[in-house]
């Protein structure tokens, strides 16, 4: 199998149960790898591999030569990944027969890896940039605008790259950055709807809701959970980068625990990861502007991803539905 050439993973979806047992070979990233035990108490992996034009699902048993591979690689790690072609439940989950970790060396030597293997936001990241910074610019109060300067100040250039979640919504290079854009602009377009609102306080939490999960995400390849991630979680994290920068800026008491409560209840609900829940208009109207472009960034990322070969896609977890892809008929 050593000869056969590296296919990329929106190839490998082309796949179809007449193609069962057909050897391949991928260049992947671990995206996910969860070990488990079987009822029989037999280990297993529960990974997902994946590149820059979308990810799969499958089982790795514990007598599988793939599974030390796989579990020194590690998340993050990238693996040449040589299989037969098989089905779970109508998705393409293939059965490994052979894995080899690559190292960074070997990934250094192949034109085009990292570019190949790493998904980024359609939209130009320098440009996403320009107009996020002139979102601060356009924020009247003065310690509103030093405050949302002095976080992004405190944590570096970190937010133009780091994704928005690991697997839910824009979980890509620059996500974070293109989910902030997508909210302010939908701020822009909504706030003369609702007078009731203060615009500087609603675009300045906007502008710095999810800055904690600069913090909470880590790795360059596949994103995963931080230490600080795990124990406080990016809501804390940014409540916590607010709160010292609005300290600083002098921002009066009032302003700066409206900003805090934002960044605390923007998850929308306590199940959903919010501190509390949304309890000023501006908290309210924040909390549902992210909620609208997280749902939209997962339907725009299947419709990217969608080969047209299907009506419906697979079962999406935060849409806890398939999404019809499938272009509406022009009218005659």
């Amino acid at each position: 199998m050593a000869d056969l050439p590296l296919l990329p993973v929106s190839d490998l979806k082309q796949f179809s149960t007449a193609d069962h047992s057909r050897e391949f070979a991928s260049l992947l990233v671990v995206k996910r790898l969860n070990p488990k035990t079987a009822s029989n108490g037999n280990p297993f992996l529960s990974i997902e591999l994946g590149d820059s034009g979308g990810s799969f699902t499958c089982t790795i048993f514990g007598d599988s030569p793939a599974f030390v591979a796989l579990k020194e690689a590690g998340e993050g790690g990238v693996v040449r990944f040589e299989g037969k072609v098989d089905f779970y439940q109508d998705r393409f989950s293939p059965r490994a027969t052979r894995v080899v970790v690559v190292t960074e060396e070997e990934m250094a030597a192949l034109p085009d890896a990292i570019e190949n293997l790493v998904e980024t936001a359609p939209e130009n990241a320098e440009e996403l940039w320009t107009e996020f910074n002139e979102f601060i610019d356009e924020i009247k109060h003065d310690e509103l605008r030093m405050t949302v300067r002095s976080v992004f100040e405190d944590i570096g250039g970190s937010f133009r790259w780091t994704p928005a979640a690991v697997a839910m919504h824009h979980a890509y290079r620059h996500g974070l950055l293109e989910h902030t854009i997508h909210m302010a602009r939908a701020c822009h377009a909504l706030l003369p709807l609702y007078p009731q609102i203060d615009a500087d306080l609603a675009m300045s939490g906007i502008l710095v809701h999810d800055t904690g999960k600069v913090i909470e995400y880590e790795g360059s390849l596949a994103s995963k959970r931080s230490r600080r991630g795990i124990l406080q979680g990016h809501v804390v994290l940014g409540y916590q980068l607010v709160r010292k920068a609005g300290l600083k800026a002098k921002l009066d008491a009032d302003r700066l625990e409206r900003l805090e409560h934002i960044v605390l209840s923007h998850q929308g609900e306590p199940a959903w990861g919010a501190a509390v829940w949304a309890a000023t208009p501006e908290a309210v109207f924040v909390s549902m502007i992210d909620n609208l472009d997280a749902k939209m960034g997962m339907v725009q990322r299947l419709l990217r991803q969608s080969d047209g070969s299907s009506d419906f896609t697979e079962r999406h977890m935060g849409l806890n539905s398939p999404l019809l892809t499938k272009p509406i008929a022009d009218s005659e």
